[in-house]
């Protein structure tokens, strides 16, 4: 049960999945999918991804050891909605700080939660190879863990639920600054902050550079000065990457899809590395992108649907990872790009290739996994690995610009207009009809604008 206040004040009991609702809890990582959503199920299992996915990020481990209890009592509650037989944890074995954190929260809470440990490989965040680590089990192409009987929290997200249980919005993040700075930081900043703002809780180690809201793997870059000013916290932004604009990564991002396809009709060796090592693939889904970059050159004379299919279909069950590009490939090839590229060809042609329902792991799986450390250096990011604890630093900007599209569905509709005061929490933007999610202010302010884009809110005076 979650409480809330109606209008006048008084408390309301609201039932888990209304209080999310309510709340307008999404997903702390990854797309942002409703949590209210997700929840509304029946499952065996209930897992908490705190396995940090990409590397050079630091938000799920201070969570972890900073609210064990809290996140292990919040565990419980959801697995009993759930009626779930099984609670789950799930983290990497090399983080020993968090893990005894956790293990000793369960203990003081004689709580019926298992804390599981896995290699430091990537994507061990990913929740449907997650779902295969602690069950066994694999979801379908293009499925969802519930599939399985299972589902999936990001560990962030599991404290958005506590709150929400005592009436708190999804209003603040915590988010950490890894890459070119002197130390990486944790802040804890209201959504809608812009990433300048946070930016100053780190010493810059460079002064031209792009930052990635997110990992270095599947984060989305901020390459111009406009864009970095532009940019602000959401509900799903859990990382600010920072690297030098001569950096590896970033060159290879200003690359044209164009420049890549004629890459990959030039240069690709056929040595199946992408497909072999491609984490989907070796859970038995069908995703070939040494096929895609075989085939790549020919999509404009085939004009067979079953033969399109046959030839870029594979692509529809890419996750996008990074894997087949950023570490498999000998010649620095964009398998993924270009899997990228087919899935908006199979769209433009309504293409909807069928899914294996029963798809089996490779007998390989365990042996081709790819070590985070191994990955990082192939990526250049060596020195920006950080073994301590970063220090933490509330953001108090005067000004946020909350978007009103920050997760998978439809955006929010405002509920204010420009000249109206708010208090930190209040409902700024419902959810609309069908997938969506409300939006709540960080902080008390005056309502600035409210454009098609989102909500600017501006602190008064003192």
């Amino acid at each position: 049960m979650g409480v809330f206040h109606n209008a006048d004040g008084k408390p309301v009991l609201l039932k888990m999945v209304e209080a999310i609702q309510e709340a307008g809890v999404v997903g702390a990582g990854g797309a942002g999918f409703p949590t209210h959503v997700k929840l509304n199920a029946k499952a065996e299992y209930f897992i908490v991804n705190a396995a940090e996915c990409e590397p050079l990020i630091e938000t799920d481990k201070y969570l972890c050891r900073t609210y064990a209890e809290r996140i292990v009592a919040t565990v419980e509650k959801i697995a009993a909605h759930l009626e779930a037989a099984h609670a789950v944890i799930a983290l990497k074995a090399k983080y020993v700080r968090e893990t005894e954190a956790l293990q000793n929260a369960v203990k003081a809470l004689g709580a019926n939660v298992e804390i599981f440990t896995m290699r430091t490989y990537y994507p061990a965040g990913d929740e449907q190879v997650l779902v295969n680590q602690v069950t066994g089990r694999v979801v379908p192409e293009r499925g969802l863990p519930l599939n399985v009987g299972c589902v999936v929290e990001n560990v962030g997200t599991v404290l958005n639920i506590a709150d929400a249980l005592e009436g708190k919005p999804v209003d603040e993040k915590f988010l950490s600054i890894t890459g070119a700075v002197e130390t990486p930081v944790m802040c804890h900043a209201p959504i809608g902050t812009p990433i300048t703002e946070v930016l100053k809780k780190a010493k810059l180690l460079v002064n031209d550079y792009v930052v990635i809201l997110g990992g270095p793997m599947m984060g989305k870059m901020q390459k111009t000065r406009e864009e970095i000013e532009n940019a602000v916290v959401t509900k799903t932004t859990g990382n600010l990457l920072v690297l030098p604009k001569n950096h590896y990564l970033v060159k290879r991002a200003a690359m044209s899809v164009e420049r890549m396809a004629r890459q990959a009709a030039t240069a690709c060796l056929q040595c199946r590395a992408c497909t072999d090592l491609c984490p989907r693939h070796l859970l038995g889904h069908n995703v070939q992108p040494h096929m895609i970059m075989r085939t790549i050159w020919r999509q404009k004379s085939i004009t067979d649907p079953a033969e399109f299919e046959r030839a870029f279909g594979s692509a529809a069950n890419c996750s996008s990872c990074g894997t087949c590009e950023m570490f498999s490939c000998p010649m620095g090839l964009s398998p993924r790009k270009m899997n990228d590229y087919a899935k908006g060809l199979l769209r433009e042609r309504g293409i909807q290739p069928e899914k294996n329902q029963h798809p089996q792991a490779s007998d390989m799986l365990e042996h081709r996994r790819i070590p985070t450390g191994r990955l990082i250096a192939r990526l250049g990011l060596d020195e920006y690995v950080f073994h301590g604890l970063p220090e933490l630093f509330e953001v108090e900007p005067e000004e946020e610009f909350i978007p009103l599209s920050q997760h998978i569905g439809k955006p929010a509709v405002p509920v204010v207009t420009a000249g109206d005061a708010v208090k930190k929490d209040d409902l700024i933007a419902g959810s609309a009809e069908g997938l969506s999610a409300n939006i709540h202010t960080g902080f008390d302010g005056v309502v600035k604008e409210v454009t098609p884009k989102g909500i600017r809110i501006s602190r008064r005076e003192a």
